[in-house]
């Protein structure tokens, strides 16, 4: 079973930017990748996904600040936070379900892997 683990996840000031990495145990080119976040008293939701031929997917509360990729050779998938606002506050978790080509609508249910959070406060 692939594992995955996230780090990068900081304390820091509205507009400012922080980069989160998920590393995985395994080759993760067969996969769909995605980010979630998880809000103080709120329900977790979909970030961002990559597919395996690599298109992206953003939710519509992060698209133009917010950048997901990732580098099979290491096995790490990345997202790139930018313009940082308060109501980015969140846990946010990486996630996997193995796909042959695209990924599937970014809700939890559709995916199975997932890594245990890394804490992101935004500060205004």
């Amino acid at each position: 079973q692939l594992q995955l683990v996230e780090s990068g996840g900081d304390s820091v000031q509205a507009g400012g930017s922080l980069r989160l990495s998920c590393a995985a145990s395994a080759y993760t080119g067969n996969y769909c990748m995605a980010w979630f976040r998880q809000g103080p008293g709120k329900e977790r939701e979909g970030v961002a996904t990559i597919a395996v031929g690599g298109p992206t997917y953003y939710a519509v509360s992060v698209r133009g600040r917010f950048t997901i990729s990732k580098e099979n050779g290491k096995n790490t998938l990345y997202l790139q936070m930018n313009m940082l606002k308060s109501e980015d506050t969140a846990m946010y978790y990486c996630a996997a379900t193995p796909r042959a080509w695209s990924c599937p609508p970014l809700v939890t249910s559709n995916f199975n892997i997932w890594g245990q959070g890394t804490q992101v406060t935004v500060s205004s």
